[in-house]
């Protein structure tokens, strides 16, 4: 037997999304429940890795929202400043929750919130050194149980599979 088919049948016989499908099957057996069972899957695992992940900030002093800021921050390269506008369009909250995320990394000393030297109406959010050295140190530790996970299940091959199958369901459902 290949490696393929070992890690095909590694999967479990039977879980809680096909006992959902199941008891569909049983009572509305002419609906096709697959794409139930794939989009169920993907959420019950976006929980439980939410959750692993947050677990992962923790130490850090910071869940994921907040982790999410800095991280966008980070990702924006120097001299990592952004609106409050960009920070709130990238991450998908409304403004008063990013209001409340800043108030509260701000406090932390981990960004600071100037005005926009282009914008009298404008604010510029830049991250501080002690915020950039956390948010370094926490992306780590996320990333070691998102590995932990796929390796756990999924060869390096599978999880690039995956990883394109989702990339394209993703661009036909984004908004």
């Amino acid at each position: 037997m290949d490696s393929t088919e070992a890690d095909s049948t590694d999967a479990p016989a039977h879980d809680a999304v096909d006992a959902i499908t199941d008891q569909w099957a049983a009572v509305r057996p002419d609906l096709d429940t697959l794409p139930m069972a794939v989009f169920g899957r993907i959420y019950r695992l976006a929980a439980a890795m939410r959750g692993r992940v947050d677990k992962a900030y923790s130490p850090y002093g910071m869940a994921l929202g907040e982790f999410d800021v800095l991280a966008t921050l980070r990702r924006s390269g120097e001299p990592y400043t952004l609106s409050p506008r960009e920070l709130t369009a990238t991450l998908m909250i409304t403004t008063g929750g990013m209001t409340g995320r800043l108030d509260k990394l701000e406090k932390a000393g981990l960004l600071s919130r100037s005005p926009d030297p282009n914008d009298r109406r404008g604010l510029r959010v830049t991250l501080s050194e002690r915020g950039r050295e956390l948010v370094d140190q926490a992306v780590g530790a996320g990333l070691a149980q998102q590995r932990a996970a796929l390796e756990a299940a999924l060869t390096p091959e599978e999880s690039e599979q995956l990883a394109g199958l989702l990339r394209k369901l993703l661009a036909t459902t984004a908004v």
